[in-house]
């Protein structure tokens, strides 16, 4: 058994955690640079947290220019074992409606400006996101939404594209019809992957704030409308997240998905050829296998 502590990636509206014991900002140096700020630390119901603005406190960074990997590097850094990202989103389906949440199981990929891997020429390595989230902490997810008294959907595919501007019409048709996702976001990728390669436990709590453009009713992606659903997703994601720590327990068995134990055949460079500076800036997500 290990000890548990719960990281919270706070996307859009989702800035802090209430009621944190020995709260405290504490920065975190990364070979990768600077996390997209300081991560704020303590503990809750006797389990320990991290929480990391995504966007910055203030938002200043852009779904682009989020520092993935430093992020996963340094919450891997922290300690931490299990990684619940919150962030919104827009609907592609009637049944999903604004203000629901869903527990995204899935993902495709649409970002094209954006570093995905933290290996690469030196050492090569491959790591398998077929599911790409964590069942045992998407239950989780989805009991603590429930006993919040949010409507949650479980399972679905989020549609990652790269922004800052939201879908045409046309591509939001695309991704509806054609393509069979679910919600559409700027951000869950590539932190899904980076977690994995950094054998952290990974579940999405997508809060829909949207119809995305596709909706003949709702037509385009109106700023204000959506800042206002943040507000109220927001108040429902710091509940949500402040029932976790008793569902998760503060000691972890290995996880029974082996998300925790994802490099353990994924480094194929030979040691004696791999490059010395990679390998020291992979001295955290890599820790056990090097």
């Amino acid at each position: 058994m290990t000890k548990t502590k719960i990281a919270v990636i706070g996307g859009s509206g989702l800035y802090d955690i209430d009621g944190l014991e020995g709260a405290r900002w504490v920065t975190v140096e990364t070979p990768w640079g600077a996390p997209s700020d300081a991560i704020l630390t303590g503990t809750l119901d006797g389990v320990a947290m991290a929480f990391l603005p995504r966007h910055g406190r203030g938002h200043v960074h852009s779904p682009t220019s989020v520092p993935y990997r430093a992020n996963i590097d340094a919450l891997k850094r922290l300690g931490c074992t299990d990684v619940i990202s919150v962030s919104a989103c827009g609907s592609f389906r009637e049944e999903m409606a604004p203000g629901d949440f869903v527990i995204v199981d899935q993902f495709i990929d649409r970002t094209f400006a954006r570093e995905k891997s933290f290996f690469g020429e030196g050492c090569v390595a491959h790591v398998s996101v077929a599911h790409p989230t964590c069942q045992r902490l998407g239950d989780a997810c989805e009991t603590a939404a429930k006993a919040a008294g949010i409507t949650v959907h479980k399972g679905g595919t989020y549609l990652a594209m790269e922004g800052p501007q939201f879908s045409t019409l046309a591509e939001s048709k695309m991704y509806r019809e054609s393509w069979g996702a679910d919600v559409i976001g700027m951000t869950n990728m590539p932190e899904a992957k980076l977690a994995r390669e950094a054998e952290l436990c990974y579940a999405s709590v997508a809060m829909i704030t949207d119809y995305d453009s596709w909706h003949p009713d709702h037509g385009e992606v109106d700023v204000t409308a959506i800042i206002a659903t943040l507000m109220g997703n927001a108040e429902k994601g710091r509940d949500l997240v402040a029932r976790l720590p008793a569902l998760l327990g503060a000691e972890r068995a290995p996880c029974p998905h082996g998300c925790d134990r994802a490099l353990e055949f994924a480094i194929l460079t030979q040691p004696d050829t791999r490059d010395p500076v990679l390998m020291a800036k992979l001295d955290a997500v890599a820790r056990r296998v090097i």
